[in-house]
């Protein structure tokens, strides 16, 4: 059984403790932490909780992640596009078509095999399935990801994720010409109840925001740069689809008939973040992908 501990930071003083575990881990719901609690496998303090238990600034949290199914993760030689590296931290461009992690029935060709053969030292805390993951992209989503090789390097880089001071800025092709050069989209997402394994805006659903802002308009689309505020699952291509842009080929949430691209065309371009042990601020920036370029020129030439 994997330990997590997590000590209450100033924005989350006051909030239900299913909440702050929660937010933790975009895979964690609130229904699976409450049982967790019920389970005795939440500390507070050293102390057992009930799940309505608000928290005080520097409560200490300690969880026990029950063990996944026992998967042997097969390490694979890959030619990953590495931009850092050192003792506790990687950054990684994933390539479009690429899964992040292995789930059962699933375990091969993702980037965590990559990673596995790579370098042997990963954080532990998310488990046999996910070592060292402690943010995602969704698979047709290209671009750089932040990799903890120790739990410290871990809990320290999720703990900027809470406090939202990590950089995250993503370039999208959206269909339509949106006509204001900026804009927020603060929505909460939750799991779509027709459909679970899309999201969808749901007024009790997570917190989350979206800040954008017109790089190019394009006869019937708009190539954009997205800040995320917040991660939630596919947080940008609900908030674009919410304000009637969808994401050029997005299969889940966009038109059927869009460009000739291989799932949306999204790119996490620019991740900045403190060093975990050194504090120093580092940023790194991905170029667009090839075809996504490719895409983005055949528009412009039919502007």
């Amino acid at each position: 059984m994997e330990k997590m501990v997590h000590t209450i930071l100033e924005q989350q003083k006051g909030d239900r403790i299913d909440k702050v575990i929660s937010t933790l881990d975009e895979e964690w719901s609130r229904t699976q932490v409450q049982q967790w609690i019920k389970e005795g496998n939440v500390l507070v303090n050293g102390q057992t909780i009930k799940t309505n238990y608000k928290c005080s600034l520097n409560d200490e949290i300690e969880i026990s992640i029950p063990d996944p199914e026992l998967l042997d993760v097969i390490p694979e030689d890959m030619d990953l596009d590495i931009y850092f590296e050192d003792k506790d931290v990687l950054v990684v461009n994933k390539p479009s078509g690429m899964v992040v992690h292995p789930a059962p029935g699933h375990l091969t060709g993702t980037l965590v095999n990559g990673l596995m053969a790579h370098c042997k030292d990963l954080s532990g805390i998310n488990g046999v399935l996910r070592p060292g993951i402690v943010h995602r992209i969704d698979k047709d989503t290209s671009g750089l990801l932040m990799v903890a090789k120790n739990d410290m390097a871990h809990e320290k880089l999720v703990n900027q994720l809470v406090e939202k001071t990590v950089t995250r800025k993503y370039r999208a092709i959206v269909h339509g010409v949106i006509p204001h050069d900026f804009g927020t989209i603060d929505a909460p997402l939750g799991r779509d109840t027709k459909d679970r394994q899309s999201m969808t805006v749901v007024d009790n659903g997570k917190h989350a925001v979206t800040h954008f802002h017109v790089i190019e308009r394009l006869k019937d689309f708009t190539f954009v740069e997205c800040q995320l505020e917040t991660g939630r699952t596919h947080q940008i291509r609900v908030h674009m689809k919410y304000i009637g842009y969808p994401l050029a080929g997005d299969p889940k949430y966009g038109p059927k008939k869009t460009l000739d691209i291989n799932g949306q065309a999204l790119h996490a371009g620019i991740l900045g973040f403190n060093h975990p042990r050194t504090n120093e601020y580092l940023e790194f920036e991905a170029p667009l992908p090839k075809e996504f370029d490719e895409v983005l020129e055949q528009l412009r030439n039919n502007h």
